[in-house]
């Protein structure tokens, strides 16, 4: 891949970074910008050079299907051939906001990369003002994934899209920290029935709230679907992501002294083994881990497990940075957004979980 310099658009020149940063995607360019989930690394959804640039710059497997993110739901008409009363109840509900549904394409409305060449397309409007205006201000409908190279945690800080990213895309439009920290969650309505197909930032609870009882919800666990031979309807059900490098031991259980001691051995056992050992813990079991790791990493609360979904990507990025080649990382609860954590810490441990 061509490299080049990756331009920066700080936020005490925002006005100006906007403007680049939309004749960049008119153009044909690839930018990275922030939503209230995640950093996204955005082109224009109809031009398949764009989009290639995309999974070029994160290495990113070429059937799995890009998010299209929209400014406003007038935009939808032109991407989706019908929509159905329960996902407008949701459109109603949710957008601007961290839900993607999957729906019936319009033909030739993008390029089939963005598809993975089936008859559905993923679409959001992003909470994010910056998000929609950068939409707004292009004039196109913007094909974006997470701005990370492929398996890595998504970046949650325009300097981790740096990270992974610099020389290999357009420019980065720096917005700050995100907000969810999480992705979307993504839905796909059936037969009556929403399919929860990525759990995110819209939890089970507020979707069954959002339509009431008589409408089923198929929660994830219950509708993977990754060994479909045409290929995942969306993001985040096929491929290992949001991976350290090093490898990792997520122990979960309902008892948290023995969850804590059961973390506590295995964390020794690898030091004893000499490994750099770290730790990934809510805040208020880090100081059991202190004589065990070389590094204990505070992830949120227990309290507030939205503090620990906001936490997680960054925490996951500081074991790269500190060099750890074993952590120990504690399971949340999976109530509401507890489920969308625990999915990716399930996916960051590669299957490695003991269940306590």
């Amino acid at each position: 891949m061509n490299t080049k310099n990756t331009q920066y658009w700080p936020p005490e020149a925002m006005e100006a970074g906007l403007e680049q940063a939309a004749a960049s995607l008119a153009a044909g360019g690839v930018v990275a910008f922030p939503t209230e989930t995640v950093y996204g690394l955005g082109g224009d959804a109809r031009s398949t050079e764009a989009v290639s640039r995309i999974f070029e710059a994160k290495g990113r497997p070429s059937d799995n299907p890009l998010i299209v993110h929209l400014a406003d739901p007038e935009a939808l008409d032109g991407l989706a051939e019908r929509v159905n009363e329960i996902e407008r109840t949701l459109i109603d509900k949710f957008w601007p906001g961290p839900l993607t549904l999957v729906l019936p394409v319009r033909p030739d409305a993008v390029s089939p990369l963005v598809t993975a060449g089936l008859d559905t397309v993923a679409v959001r409007i992003p909470a994010h003002e910056l998000a929609r205006k950068l939409i707004a201000k292009s004039g196109c409908p913007i094909a974006a994934p997470s701005a990370n190279r492929s398996g890595r945690p998504s970046p949650t800080l325009a300097r981790h899209v740096m990270q992974d990213l610099d020389g290999r895309i357009d420019g980065v439009l720096d917005g700050g920290p995100t907000g969810v920290g999480l992705e979307s969650t993504v839905v796909r309505v059936l037969d009556g029935a929403v399919h929860v197909l990525r759990p995110g930032g819209v939890t089970v609870e507020q979707l069954q709230e959002a339509l009431g009882p008589e409408v089923p919800i198929a929660p994830a666990n219950l509708t993977r679907n990754s060994g479909e031979a045409e290929g995942p309807r969306s993001p985040g059900m096929k491929y290992t992501h949001y991976a350290p490098r090093g490898e990792m031991l997520l122990i979960t259980g309902s008892d948290p002294q023995h969850l804590i001691n059961t973390a506590h051995r295995a964390a020794d056992e690898a030091r004893r083994a000499h490994r750099r050992v770290g730790v990934l813990a809510p805040a208020e079991h880090a100081a059991a881990y202190e004589d065990v790791a070389d590094a204990v990493i505070v992830c949120g609360s227990l309290h507030d497990i939205h503090s620990a979904a906001q936490a997680l990507y960054a925490a996951l990025r500081e074991c790269d940075e500190r060099g750890l080649n074993f952590i120990v990382a504690e399971g949340f609860p999976e109530d509401g957004i507890g489920a969308a954590l625990m999915n990716r810490l399930r996916k960051a441990a590669g299957g490695r979980e003991l269940q306590v």
